[in-house]
């Protein structure tokens, strides 16, 4: 095997900004794609037709089309249409905020309609206004039903973020493709970019098992 290490010991520290980039995309998308998410549930399980009806319809298309095809829309399409141009690290975030959203509107749609209706009801019998019902009540406990989900789709997210490398921002897939370039070798730039994933995704996963412990605890 024609492995050389030693040439990408000095790259190391490049491929390791590449962190930044990757964890702000991955923070800023999964705060805002939760919160988008949220009012999209929300949405589909009011009884307003045409309002439910554009959110299921915008759920199926960002789900039933390739992210990666979104993000080029998103980066090279908007200048076109709008004239604004838009940064890659915005592009990023918005693409990723609007497909996480609608993935995250199902699970707390799930996670809402299993909470027991008795819950619901001792709210409507004690005359709590529906907006605070959702938000006190109601919301919360649906999110801690959908926990593992959730850290499901924000590992799925972390990992996707390594397509930003396609429009060029500096993440840690895009430092390696640079590194690759730079030494003419491909496995070990590679072996390190999917090292940083994997303990980033193992940090997160260990994270969330705290959480979810001392929300059981609460129980």
């Amino acid at each position: 095997m024609n492995l050389d290490f030693a040439q990408i010991v000095p790259y190391i520290p490049f491929i390791l900004q590449g962190i930044k980039g990757t964890l702000l995309v991955t923070l800023i998308s999964v705060v805002l794609g939760f919160i988008w998410g949220s009012i999209l549930a929300l949405i589909k399980i009011s009884k307003f037709g045409p309002l439910n009806w554009l959110a299921v319809a915008y759920t199926s298309v960002f789900r039933g089309t390739p992210l990666i095809l979104q993000l080029t829309l998103v980066y090279f399409a908007t200048p076109q249409l709008t004239g604004y141009n838009i940064s890659q690290l915005e592009a990023a975030v918005l693409t990723f905020t609007l497909n996480s959203g609608a993935y995250i509107s199902e699970t707390i749609r799930g996670g809402i309609m299993a909470v027991d209706k008795g819950q619901w009801e001792a709210a409507k019998a004690l005359g709590v206004p529906y907006r605070r019902m959702m938000l006190d009540i109601i919301l919360p406990q649906g999110v801690k039903n959908i926990l593992p989900a959730l850290v499901n789709e924000t590992i799925a997210l972390l990992k996707e973020s390594a397509l930003v490398s396609t429009i060029g921002l500096a993440d840690i897939m895009q430092n390696a493709n640079v590194v690759k370039g730079a030494i003419f070798r491909y496995f070990e730039p590679y072996l390190i970019a999917g090292f940083l994933y994997y303990v980033m995704v193992m940090i997160l996963t260990w994270v969330a098992r705290v959480v979810e412990r001392r929300m059981r605890r609460s129980d």
